[in-house]
């Protein structure tokens, strides 16, 4: 019923949009697969982000109408602050998981000398040969991804990068340096360790690459791809703050003019999980149990392990005054998957998920609506849910909570349909993605 309202819309507003100079459709749009291929995008392969030349069109068009401060308040990977840069505009980010911040910040450091780099990492190569190599303490889960032999390799990769980093106060180098160890963990490992949530111990994968060679390949591309970008428009260096999209905290009241992000989505997928394997070889964490208090706790709860904890407050949280705009919708549907969830066997509280999300975007849309500016436009890439068969129209109700937050009117495009591949193992709901558009 509301998806026929939303695509009679969209055609509607479509028309709207190429009007006033937004990029139309594209449907890589919300794929990091174009990325793969581009200097510094390519340096760490994170399970959520979009294409970064669309980015660069939506950045470039509205510069054509005067300066341009971008903000990306779900930050990922970097995707938007990197193109800022490109495109000579200010650029500044929020990311809350600490991980991935750490990896986004270090990209930021492409502007340092790739030949101090290079030769910095490669002493780092040099010294792995007089490590004392002890693999016994690594978490469970890195014995079961790694052959001893690898594992023996990459831990004297590690100690002789913490041993240089403990004498060595050139922190960008030793920086760069630890993302390169990080971005070949998975490619060393013999099981399934795809970049997607979940490390697969069971399953295997043919090619399996030595941690030394991958590791001198993977300095040799960054090197090469710092070259490359020093000889492109440097633009102001972008800045990255390790906080919470709730607050926007650190970025001055009316800075933006042009957000470009993609939220977590509403359907369950756990983002602290994402970078369990990295932060398990590195010390960070001994297990799944450790990510509630090293990262999920920092993130939007949109996650059923993340909101399970809220499971008796959910009626509470639906009477929050943000939450009113949606108020009868939103419980209405809560209630449908409460009392849906116990005819299955895992009985996932999706109604408290979806409770703590909406709760959290609409603090979101409220710091937003203090850091933009009144002539501002807001890009969000997301998707809609549907969890246990029951739709949850994430793009309508993310759009009544902006504007009930003060900011002006949201249109939508749909760009690709979802769920396609396993409508018919788990719901037959049609699920789209697309542009969620906030005019200030």
């Amino acid at each position: 019923m509301q998806t026929g309202l939303v695509d009679s819309k969209v055609a509607v507003e479509q028309k709207t949009l190429e009007g006033i100079g937004v990029a139309p459709v594209v449907d890589t749009t919300s794929t990091f697969s174009d990325n793969l291929s581009l200097p510094i995008h390519r340096w760490f392969r994170y399970s959520a982000g979009f294409s970064a030349l669309w980015v660069r069109k939506l950045i470039n068009q509205e510069k054509a109408k005067g300066p341009v401060n971008v903000l990306d308040p779900f930050a990922g990977s970097g995707t938007v602050l990197i193109e800022g840069e490109l495109c000579d505009a200010k650029a500044a980010g929020i990311e809350a998981h600490p991980f991935v911040a750490r990896i986004t910040k270090t990209k930021l450091y492409w502007r340092e000398n790739p030949d101090d780099f290079y030769d910095y990492a490669h002493n780092i190569l040099s010294k792995t040969k007089v490590q004392e190599r002890d693999i016994s303490g690594y978490p469970k889960l890195i014995h079961q991804c790694f052959l001893p032999e690898n594992l023996s390799k990459l831990d004297s990769l590690r100690r002789a990068w913490e041993a240089e980093a403990a004498n060595n106060v050139n922190l960008p180098l030793s920086e760069l340096t630890w993302l390169a160890l990080v971005s070949i963990l998975r490619s060393c490992s013999p099981v399934g360790t795809a970049q997607w949530q979940y490390v697969l111990p069971n399953k295997s994968k043919a090619k399996v690459i030595d941690p030394y060679d991958a590791f001198e390949s993977r300095v040799r591309l960054m090197a090469q791809d710092m070259r490359v970008r020093r000889r492109q428009p440097l633009g102001p260096p972008a800045t990255l703050y390790f906080g919470d999209a709730r607050d926007c905290i650190d970025i001055p009241d009316g800075w933006a003019n042009l957000v470009i992000t993609s939220p977590p989505y509403a359907n369950n997928y756990d983002y602290a999980d994402s970078t369990r394997l990295e932060m398990s070889f590195f010390g960070e964490i001994e297990g799944w149990g450790d990510l509630h208090n090293a990262v999920r706790k920092y993130l939007i709860r949109s996650c059923t392990q993340h909101a399970a904890k809220h499971n008796k407050e959910v009626y509470t949280i639906l009477k929050e005054p943000l939450l009113s705009p949606i108020g009868e919708e939103i419980s209405e549907v809560c209630k449908l998957l409460d009392a849906e969830r116990a005819k299955h066997g895992g009985q996932k509280p999706y109604h408290t998920l979806i409770a703590t999300y909406f709760s959290d975007m609409a603090k979101m849309w409220v710091a937003l609506r203090r850091a933009t500016s009144d002539d501002s436009s807001i890009c969000f890439v997301i998707g809609d849910s549907a969890p246990y068969g029951i739709y949850v129209p994430v793009h309508k109700w993310l759009g009544d909570l902006a504007v009930a937050a003060g900011f002006k009117s949201y249109s939508f495009e749909k760009t690709r349909d979802r769920n396609v591949k396993w409508k018919n193992r788990k719901h037959r709901i049609p699920l789209c993605e697309g542009h969620l558009w906030i005019k200030g």
